[in-house]
C-alpha cells in the first residue's frame, strides 16, 4: 500500500496543476465555462420516465459546449495555453494553438434565455406540454457553470386520432392505409412521431402517383383542452395545398440519353430516337444494347408514377458501375390542364478503358524485404451490355536479410482475368431480380508462379464461375458453383529441402500436388451504413466444399486414392463465421468486438484441409501480439528464426475487443485485447521418412480449447482520412499457449525496459484500414 501512495500523490498533483493551467490566461472578469447542470423536478420525489436519458439530452442541447476533456482534463485547452499569445497565421504554432488546441469557452458566452427556450421547446415536443425552464449561472473561483431547473408537469398521451373522411381518391388512399399509422392511442405525445407520420402518408401517396405532394400539405391539429393530460389528434390535408400536389400523375414518355454530356446536349435532343419497348433512346453511337434498359428502368408508359420504381431505377443505374453521372428528370407537360409526366434519363458513361498502377513495399517479421508492382487494365461495356473486364499482372521480389536462409531470393508472378456480367447467366433459365441492386455473374481465371530460389517453385491455377447478388441493403449473397484450384510444385535442391522439412514441420504440406474442384457460398449481413444506430453489426458466414461431387465419379488408384488426371483429388467441407459488433459509447468512443470461428473436415484422400484452404493465426488483422502465421497449431511452437513459419490448421477460434477513441482531428487511438488459436483436427504425427517432422500438441480437443488460447494486448494509433486509414498497432503477448501448463500467463514477465524482451515479444503492425 505504501508503494502506491507516491504515485497517487503525484497523479493528484498533476491534476491540480492541469486544472490551474486551464485558467491562468483568463483576464479579470473572465470565467471558464465548465458546462451545464440540469435539475429535473427538484421539488418532486417522483422521477419522470427515462429521466437519465432526458437529462443527458437536455445537457447536449445547451450552447455553447464546454472545452473538450479526457479523464477530466481539458487537454485541448491545455495545448492552446502552451502556445504563445501571438503566433504566425501559418506554421506549426498556429496549428497547435488553433487546430489541435482550443480557445477557452467563457461563461459570458452562455445565453441563458436562449437555452431556456430551447430546453422548453424540446420538453414540449416530448409531450410535457406544461413544462417550464429557468436558468442561472454559478461562479466558483475562475470557473462558472449554468444550472437549468426544469419543471416538466405530467406528460400528455394520445386520446384519439381522426383521419380525413374518404371523399376522393387522395383521401381514400390515406384512409386505406390508416392502420399503418405511427400514431397510437395511449402513446405519449411526440412531435418527431407526428413528423414521421406526415412522411408516411406522403410515401403512400407517392406510391400512387402523387408526384408533387409534400408532407407540408398535411396538418396535424392537436387539441390539449380535453383534460386529464390527454390530446386528440386530427389529421387533415391543408386547404392551401396546390392543385398540382393533390392529383396523381402518369408517365407519358420515357426518354433515355445513354451517352449524355453537356457538350452534346443540343445535338442529342435533335436526334430521331430508337423506339424500343416503352423507351425512346437517343444515342447515335449505339453505346449500349437497348435491352440493358429493361433491367435498369422500372417505369412503363401509361402507368402511375410511384416512388418505389423511381428509387429502384436510380439505384440500379448507379450500382451498375458503368456511369459517371446519373440523373432522372420528371417534367410535367402542363400541370394545369393534364396529369402527365415525361421522364428524361441522362446517363454519362465512365471511360471505356482505364489503367491503374500500384507499387507496394514489404518488410516482414520473418526477415523478408521486397516490393511488388501491379498493373490493372479495366475495359467497361465490353459487349455493349455494361460488362466489365479486369486484367491484371503483378510481379514481386523478396530477399531474406536474416534468419536460417539469409540471402534466399523469392520471385512471384501473377496474372488474373475477371469478367463481370450485370445479370444472372443461368443455363435454360432467366431469373429476374426486381430489387434496387444489380445481380452479377462473375467468371475469373488466374495463374501464379512462386519461385523460392533453388528450393522449389509453385505453379498455381485457379478458375471460378459464380453469382453475386444483394437481397436488400443489408444482405448480400455470393455463390460459386464451380471453383477449381490446381497447385503443381517443382522441387529443387533436395538436400536443402530435407533440412528445411526437419526444421519446419508441416512445410512439406505446401509442396504437395493439390487438385481442388468444389463450390462455395457466403452470406453477408451488415447495418453499418446506419450511422444513427448506437449498435451496428456485421456478419459473414461461408461454406466451401471440395471434391464432394467429383468424388462420386472418379475411381481409386492402386493405393486407394481418388485421382483426376493422375492428381489426388482433395475432399473436404469447410465452415467459417465472422461476427462483429460496434457499440458507440459516445460520439468519440466506440467499442468494437469480433468473434471468428472456422471448422474444416477433410475425408477420403485427405487427413487435413489442403494448405491453401487452411486457417492461419497471427498478424496485423488477427492476433496482433504474434507474428503472421506463426501461432499454433495448438500448443506447438514454430521456430521463428525460420523463414517458412506458415502454420495452418483445420479449426480456428478468435476473439478481439478494441476500444477506439478520437484524439484530435483525423488522429485516433485504440486499446485492444486479442485471443485465439488454430488447431489440426487430428494431431500431426509427421512422416516416417522425415525425422522429427511431427507437431506435438497440434491436435484439437474440446476440453483443452480455453487452456490453449493465446492472448495478446496492445495499443494503436490510426490516421482516419475518410477515404483511407493508416494504422500502427503495437502489441505483446500476455498468454503463450506453447509454454508448459501453469506457466502460460506471462503478464508478470512484461518488461518494456529490456531490449531482449522487446525483441522477443513486442510486435509492431502497420496496416491499411481497420483490423475489423
Amino acid at each position: 500500500m505504501k508503494q502506491l501512495i507516491k504515485p497517487i500523490v503525484f497523479l493528484l498533483a498533476c491534476l491540480v496543476v492541469a486544472s490551474c493551467s486551464t485558467t491562468r490566461r483568463l483576464k479579470p472578469g473572465q470565467y471558464l465555462y465548465t458546462g451545464a447542470e440540469i435539475n429535473i423536478n427538484p421539488d418532486s420525489s417522483k422521477r419522470i420516465d427515462d429521466q437519465k436519458e432526458v437529462k443527458k439530452t437536455l445537457e447536449n442541447k445547451t450552447r455553447p459546449r464546454p472545452n473538450k476533456s479526457l479523464l477530466g482534463i481539458k487537454y485541448k485547452l491545455l495545448i492552446h495555453n502552451l502556445a504563445p499569445d501571438t503566433v504566425k497565421p501559418k506554421g506549426i504554432g498556429n496549428w497547435l494553438k488553433n487546430k489541435i488546441g482550443e480557445a477557452p469557452v467563457l461563461l459570458s458566452e452562455v445565453k441563458i434565455k436562449y437555452n431556456n427556450d430551447v430546453l422548453k421547446s424540446y420538453l414540449i415536443s416530448q409531450g410535457y406540454l406544461q413544462a417550464e425552464v429557468t436558468g442561472d449561472t454559478v461562479i466558483k473561483g475562475k470557473k462558472g457553470k449554468a444550472i437549468y431547473t426544469t419543471n416538466t408537469g405530467i406528460r400528455y398521451k394520445i386520446n384519439s386520432i381522426t383521419f380525413p373522411k374518404d371523399t376522393g381518391v387522395l383521401t381514400h388512399i390515406i384512409d386505406q392505409n390508416k392502420n399503418n399509422t405511427l400514431l397510437k392511442v395511449g402513446n405519449f405525445y411526440d412531435l418527431d412521431t407526428y413528423k414521421n407520420e406526415r412522411i408516411r402518408i406522403d410515401n403512400d401517396l407517392k406510391e400512387n402517383g402523387y408526384f408533387y405532394f409534400s408532407p407540408d400539405y398535411l396538418i396535424l391539429q392537436v387539441d390539449s383542452t380535453i383534460g386529464k393530460n390527454l390530446v386528440n389528434i386530427n389529421v387533415n390535408v391543408k386547404r392551401s395545398a396546390p392543385d398540382a400536389g393533390i392529383k396523381p400523375y402518369t408517365i407519358k414518355s420515357i426518354n433515355i440519353y445513354p451517352n449524355y454530356s453537356l457538350r452534346r446536349d443540343s445535338l442529342l435532343k435533335t436526334l430521331t430516337p430508337l423506339q424500343y419497348n416503352d423507351f425512346n433512346i437517343y444515342d447515335n453511337r449505339n453505346t449500349f444494347k437497348p435491352k440493358l434498359f429493361d433491367r435498369l428502368v422500372f417505369f412503363k408508359k401509361g402507368e402511375n408514377y410511384n416512388r418505389k420504381d423511381h428509387n429502384q431505377s436510380l439505384n440500379r443505374m448507379v450500382n451498375l458501375g458503368a456511369f459517371r453521372d446519373v440523373r432522372a428528370e420528371f417534367l410535367s407537360i402542363d400541370s394545369f390542364k393534364n396529369n402527365q409526366l415525361n421522364l428524361n434519363i441522362f446517363l454519362t458513361p465512365l471511360k471505356k478503358n482505364s489503367l491503374t498502377f500500384s507499387v507496394n513495399g514489404t518488410n516482414k517479421t520473418n526477415g523478408f524485404v521486397g516490393s511488388e508492382v501491379k498493373l490493372t487494365q479495366t475495359t467497361r461495356n465490353l459487349f455493349r451490355g455494361a460488362e466489365q473486364l479486369d486484367v491484371s499482372v503483378s510481379g514481386g521480389f523478396e530477399t531474406q536479410i536474416s534468419g536460417l536462409a539469409k540471402g534466399l531470393n523469392s520471385y512471384s508472378f501473377t496474372a488474373e482475368g475477371k469478367l463481370t456480367f450485370p445479370q444472372f447467366i443461368v443455363p435454360f433459365y432467366k431469373p429476374r431480380v426486381t430489387n434496387s441492386f444489380i445481380p452479377r455473374t462473375v467468371t475469373s481465371l488466374s495463374y501464379q508462379l512462386l519461385n523460392r530460389g533453388s528450393l522449389y517453385k509453385l505453379n498455381s491455377f485457379k478458375g471460378e464461375f459464380g453469382y453475386n447478388w444483394k437481397e436488400n441493403l443489408y444482405k448480400e449473397h455470393s455463390f460459386n458453383p464451380i471453383s477449381i484450384t490446381l497447385v503443381k510444385p517443382t522441387e529443387g535442391d533436395s538436400l536443402k529441402l530435407d533440412s528445411l522439412f526437419k526444421a519446419t514441420p508441416g512445410l512439406e504440406n505446401t509442396l504437395e500436388e493439390q487438385f481442388i474442384i468444389g463450390s462455395n457460398y457466403s452470406f453477408t449481413f451488415t447495418n453499418q451504413m446506419e450511422n444513427q444506430r448506437r449498435n451496428t453489426t456485421y456478419f459473414r458466414g461461408s461454406v466451401e466444399t471440395g471434391g464432394n461431387l467429383w468424388g462420386l465419379f472418379v475411381s481409386k488408384n492402386g493405393i486407394g486414392e481418388r485421382t483426376l488426371f493422375g492428381i489426388p483429388l482433395t475432399q473436404f467441407i469447410k465452415f467459417e463465421a465472422d461476427l462483429r459488433n460496434y457499440h458507440k459509447i459516445n460520439r468519440n468512443i466506440t467499442w468494437a468486438n469480433r468473434f471468428n470461428a472456422g471448422y474444416g473436415y477433410a475425408y477420403g484422400n485427405s487427413t487435413s484441409l489442403p494448405f491453401v484452404k487452411q486457417f492461419f493465426a497471427g498478424g496485423s488483422n488477427d492476433i496482433r501480439a504474434f507474428r503472421a502465421r506463426s501461432l499454433g497449431p495448438g500448443t506447438y511452437q514454430v521456430d521463428l528464426t525460420n523463414q517458412f513459419a506458415d502454420q495452418g490448421g483445420d479449426i480456428k477460434l478468435m476473439l478481439n475487443t478494441e476500444l477506439r477513441f478520437k484524439i484530435a482531428g483525423p488522429l485516433q487511438g485504440a486499446l485492444f485485447v486479442d485471443a485465439g488459436n488454430i488447431w489440426l483436427r487430428k494431431e500431426d504425427l509427421g512422416k516416417p521418412t522425415i525425422p522429427n517432422s511431427g507437431r506435438p500438441g497440434s491436435g484439437f480437443k474440446l476440453s483443452n480449447t480455453l487452456n490453449e488460447l493465446a492472448v495478446g494486448t496492445g495499443a494503436g494509433l490510426r490516421i482516419d482520412a475518410q477515404i483511407f486509414v493508416i494504422r500502427l498497432d503495437g502489441a505483446f503477448p500476455i498468454r503463450k499457449p506453447y509454454l508448459p501448463n501453469g506457466q502460460r500467463w506471462v503478464l508478470n514477465d512484461v518488461d518494456f525496459g529490456s531490449k531482449t524482451w522487446r525483441k522477443e515479444n513486442f510486435i509492431l503492425n502497420i496496416g491499411i484500414g481497420y483490423p475489423f
